[in-house]
C-alpha cells in the first residue's frame, strides 16, 4: 500500500496526514483526510468512512460548476461544505467554451489547450489560489472548521477534483500551522505523483510525439494528474516574500495567530 493511503475504493489520491512527525510529536491518525473527488466512491468505502473514520465533515474546494455537474454523494450524518478556492470569473481571460467544459466535464486534452491558452496553468497557479480573495476566504473558513472540530468524534475530509492542487495548498497550510518541516510538506505534496503514476505515464506516452515546449509539456502532465515541485516551492516562496513566512500569511490573511496555532496543535498532534 502507498504511504499515507486510506484505501477508499472509487476515490483517487485518498490519503491522510496522520503519522507525519512534527518535532517530538505526530499528527493524529484517522482524523485529517485528503482525497480527490468523491463522486465515484464505492458503497464499501462510504461504510469505511462512517465506521472506521467516523467522518464528520467533507469540505469541497471545487468551483461551483464542478460541484453542480459532478456532486458529492450525501453521506448520512456528514456535513458537506462547499468552499470554492477559485471560480472561472476570477481568471482574466473569459472563454465561454472553457467555462462550459469545466461546468459539464469534457476531454482533458481539449480542456488543457483551452486552459493553457487562457493562462490558467503554470507555475503561478498556487500563488493565485493563495493570494486571491476567494482563495483566502476559502482557506480561512477551512481553518475555522478545523478549530471548531472535535477530533475525538471523528475525521474531516477535504478534496477538490484531483485532490492535489486546491487540496494540496490546504494541506501545505495546515501542516505548516502544525509545525511540520518543509521537507515533510513537500514530500506529502509530491506523493500525488506516486498515487497517479499509471495515468501520468499513460499521458506521457500518448503525447510523446506531440511537439511542445518543455514548460507546456510540464503543464500538460500537471493537468492530467501530476504535481510539479517548483509550483509549490514558488507558492511557499511567494508567501515568505510577501508575509515573511507561511505563519505570517496564516496570521495576516487567515486570522490564525499564536493562540489558534496552539489550539490546532493541541487538537491534531499527539
Amino acid at each position: 500500500m502507498l504511504k499515507q493511503a486510506i484505501d477508499l475504493n472509487g476515490v483517487g489520491n485518498a490519503r491522510e496526514l496522520g503519522g507525519y512527525a512534527v518535532g517530538d510529536k505526530y499528527i493524529k491518525k484517522g482524523v485529517l483526510l485528503r482525497t480527490a473527488v468523491l463522486s465515484s466512491v464505492a458503497p464499501e468505502a462510504i461504510d469505511k468512512l462512517q465506521s472506521e473514520y467516523r467522518l464528520q465533515t467533507v469540505i469541497d474546494f471545487r468551483m461551483t460548476g464542478e460541484c453542480q455537474s459532478i456532486p458529492d454523494p450525501g453521506i448520512s450524518g456528514v456535513r458537506n461544505i462547499h468552499l470554492p478556492v477559485i471560480e472561472m470569473d476570477d481568471y482574466p481571460v473569459q472563454d465561454p467554451e472553457l467555462t462550459a467544459k469545466f461546468a459539464n466535464g469534457g476531454d482533458r486534452m481539449e480542456m488543457f489547450e483551452l486552459s493553457y491558452k487562457a493562462g490558467m496553468l503554470g507555475s503561478d497557479i498556487y500563488v493565485n489560489f493563495l493570494l486571491g480573495e476567494r482563495g483566502k476566504k476559502a482557506y480561512r473558513e477551512f481553518f475555522r472548521i478545523l478549530l471548531e472540530h472535535d477530533p475525538e468524534k471523528g475525521a474531516v475530509l477535504w478534496h477538490c477534483t484531483d485532490g492535489k492542487d486546491r487540496t494540496g495548498c490546504a494541506a501545505m497550510l495546515l501542516m505548516s500551522a502544525l509545525g511540520a518541516r518543509r521537507e515533510t510538506i513537500i514530500a506529502d505534496y509530491m506523493l500525488t505523483n506516486e498515487y497517479n503514476a499509471a495515468q501520468i505515464e499513460a499521458v506521457r506516452q500518448k503525447t510523446a510525439a506531440y511537439p511542445m515546449p518543455p514548460e507546456k509539456r510540464e503543464a500538460l502532465l500537471f493537468m492530467c494528474g501530476a504535481v510539479v515541485e517548483s509550483y509549490m516551492t514558488k507558492a511557499i516562496g511567494s508567501l515568505n516574500e510577501k508575509y515573511g513566512s507561511i505563519e505570517g500569511y496564516l496570521n495576516e490573511e487567515l486570522s490564525i495567530g499564536k493562540s489558534e496555532v496552539t489550539m490546532l496543535r493541541k487538537k491534531y498532534l499527539c
